[in-house]
C-alpha cells in the first residue's frame, strides 16, 4: 500500500473457470428476473463446468448494485446455498460500483493466497429491476406536499460531490483531451462493429450460459425460479450487438448540450450475470483458464473518473515490472466511449490492442457483472491466440480506477518450433 494506490500480487493464483449468461436490453427477457436467481444459475454453472463439488468452495463473494429485489441484503447468502455450497461456507457481499467484478477476483486471490482452499465469485446485475423510490416518505404524506420518488436507475448514476452524472465527466475528458464528436463516434462504430462481428463468429459461445425457465431447489427452504416472458422459451446470446452507421450516430442529440456523448457512444444499459471459480493450483487438476498475477486499484478526481484506468495500469507496471509493450491485450470497460479514448490516448494505446472483440458500447453493461466479463473475455483472446499477458481495467464512479493483470498458463514463446518436434 502507498499514497498512490494499492498493488496486490499474487502467487500460483488460478481463475479455473467463469461463464456468464448473456447480456439483455434493459425492458428484455430477463427483466423480471432477480439477480440473485441469475447469480445462481452462474454459479451452478460455474461449478458444474469445472467439474468442482460445490463442498470445495470455502469462500462466497458476490456483488451487486441496485437494490434490485426485497431480499437483496441476502444476495451473496442466498447465492452460495443455493448453488449447494455447504452452509458452514460464509458470504460476503463486494461492492465496487463498474469495478466490482474486478474486485471480486481480488478479494478472491487475497483469499486463496492467504490459505483458502477455493473462492466462488458471482457478481448479478438487474438494471431492469432498479425501484422507484423515495428517502423522505417514512412518516408519510403531507397534504398537497411534493411526492419525491425517483428512478434509481439513473438518480445513482449522479456524484453529488462534483454535482455531475458520469456521461458528464466523460464530456469533461472529452474537453481536456480535445476529442471531437467525430472522433467518438469513430470509436464508438468501431466498438459496435467489432461486437457485431464476433457474435456473428461465435466468440462469446462459450462464456455463455444459455437461460431458460428453471427452479433451483434447496432441502427443507422454500425453491427460487426463473421465469421468462411468456412465449420465451431461452435467452442464449446477448440483445444489444447490431448494425450502425456514422450517420446513425451522428444524428443522436448530444445528451448534455455541447457534449460529445450520445446514447450511442455511451455503453448500454443490460441485465446479467458472471461467475467464476479461483483457486490455488494446487487445489486444481485441471487445466486453468488464466493464472491471475496481480491487482492496482487508484483514485482519481471525481469529475474526471473515466481516467481511473490509466493510472491503475500504470500501477500495476510500474510494480509488476512489465511495460505496456509486454501486455498483449487489454480489456478496458467502454463507460463512454470519450472515456475510453481518453485513456487510450494518455497510455499511447495501440488501439488494435484494446477491446478487440468489442466491448461495452456494444454489447453492454451490467454494472457489478461487466468486471468478471472483462477477465474471462480477456482469457479466452490469450488462448485463443498464444498471447501471454493481458490486462483487464475499468473505470469507478465517484473517481477511482482498477485493473487486473492476467496470464495465459498455455502460452508457449515458440509454438512453431514446439510443432515440429511433436
Amino acid at each position: 500500500m502507498s499514497g498512490g494506490g494499492q498493488y496486490s500480487a499474487f502467487s500460483d493464483v488460478a481463475i479455473v473457470e467463469a461463464v456468464r449468461t448473456p447480456w439483455v436490453d434493459l425492458g428484455g427477457a430477463l427483466a423480471k428476473i432477480s439477480p440473485i436467481d441469475l447469480g445462481i444459475k452462474v454459479a451452478r454453472e460455474v461449478l458444474a463446468r469445472a467439474a468442482v463439488s460445490p463442498a470445495s468452495v470455502d469462500t462466497v463473494l458476490a456483488g451487486s448494485m441496485a437494490q434490485a429485489s426485497f431480499d437483496a441484503y441476502l444476495l451473496p447468502r442466498h447465492i452460495g446455498l443455493y448453488s449447494g455450497v455447504p452452509q458452514s461456507v460464509p458470504a460476503l457481499g463486494v461492492q465496487l460500483i463498474c469495478a466490482t467484478g474486478l474486485e471480486l477476483l481480488r478479494q478472491a486471490a487475497l483469499h486463496v493466497g492467504g490459505g483458502g482452499q477455493m473462492a466462488l465469485c458471482v457478481a448479478a446485475e438487474s438494471m431492469s429491476r432498479n425501484p422507484i423510490a423515495a428517502y423522505t416518505h417514512r412518516d408519510g404524506f403531507a397534504l398537497g406536499g411534493e411526492v419525491q420518488f425517483k428512478d434509481f436507475l439513473w438518480e445513482a448514476l449522479y456524484d453529488p460531490a462534483p454535482a455531475m452524472d458520469m456521461i458528464a465527466t466523460a464530456d469533461n475528458l472529452a474537453r481536456r483531451h480535445v476529442l471531437s464528436r467525430e472522433t467518438v463516434d469513430e470509436y464508438a462504430l468501431l466498438s459496435h462493429q467489432r461486437a457485431m462481428q464476433s457474435q456473428v463468429d461465435g466468440h462469446w459461445l462459450s462464456e455463455i450460459v444459455p437461460i431458460s425457465n428453471e427452479c433451483f431447489e434447496l432441502a427443507l427452504f422454500q425453491p427460487r425460479c426463473i421465469e421468462l416472458p411468456r412465449g420465451v422459451e431461452s435467452v442464449t446470446q446477448d440483445s444489444h450487438p447490431r448494425a450502425t452507421s456514422p450517420e446513425a450516430l451522428s444524428r443522436l442529440r448530444a445528451i448534455h448540450g455541447d457534449g460529445v456523448q450520445t446514447a450511442g457512444n455511451s455503453c448500454a444499459v443490460v441485465d446479467g450475470a458472471a461467475a467464476a471459480l479461483v483457486a490455488h493450483l494446487s487445489q486444481t487438476d485441471r487445466p486453468v483458464m488464466a493464472h491471475l498475477l496481480a491487482s492496482a486499484v487508484v483514485g482519481v478526481a471525481p469529475e474526471f473518473m473515466g481516467i481511473g484506468p490509466v493510472l491503475a495500469i500504470q500501477l500495476l507496471l510500474q510494480r509488476s515490472g512489465l511495460a505496456l509493450d509486454d501486455i498483449d491485450r487489454l480489456e478496458i470497460n467502454e463507460a463512454q466511449a470519450a472515456q475510453v479514448l481518453a485513456v487510450a490516448q494518455t497510455l499511447e494505446l495501440d488501439i488494435e490492442r484494446l477491446n478487440c472483440q468489442g466491448g461495452s458500447l456494444g454489447i453492454g453493461h451490467p454494472l457489478a457483472a461487466t468486471g468478471l466479463r472483462l477477465v474471462m473475455t480477456l482469457a479466452r483472446q490469450l488462448r485463443e491466440e498464444n498471447l501471454r499477458y493481458g490486462i483487464a481495467a475499468a473505470c469507478v464512479g465517484g473517481g477511482q480506477g482498477m485493473a487486473l493483470l492476467i496470464e495465459n498458463p498455455l502460452y508457449r514463446a515458440f509454438p512453431e518450433r514446439d510443432r515440429l518436434s511433436a
